[in-house]
């Protein structure tokens, strides 16, 4: 069983940064591939990054150079560098675990697992 917990979203201006965090409780997490999705008002749920259990990344375009996914599993969080953030970057983010197939890159909402409460992300213009 994995119970995961965001932090750090709130309002930043457009091409400002924020950093999200994840912690993650439960003794898997090291072999646990780790998924940040979010979705904005009247959207569906959109996959943003993954990082697998060996630290291998895969970003959705509309991220690319700009987010930055990482993990340290000593202190058992996942975290999202968000820069450049822009209005469209508006929506409540959710952390997501996946045990089954740590080893892979998933993007799929239905490969992960365990979910969090999410945290919101505005971006004004």
């Amino acid at each position: 069983q994995v119970q995961l917990v965001e932090s750090g979203g709130g309002l930043v201006q457009a091409g400002g940064s924020l950093r999200l965090s994840c912690a993650a409780s439960g003794r898997t997490f090291s072999r646990s591939g780790m998924g940040w999705f979010r979705q904005a008002p009247g959207k569906e749920h959109e996959f943003v990054a993954a990082i697998s259990g060996s630290s291998g990344t895969y970003y959705t375009d509309s991220v690319k150079g700009r987010f930055t996914i990482s993990r340290d599993n000593g202190k058992n969080s996942v975290y999202l560098q968000m820069n450049s953030l822009k209005p469209e970057d508006t929506a409540t983010y959710y952390c997501a675990a996946d045990e089954k197939n740590p080893w892979y890159i998933q993007t799929r909402i239905n490969d992960y697992q365990y979910w969090g409460q999410g945290t919101q992300v505005t971006v004004s213009s």
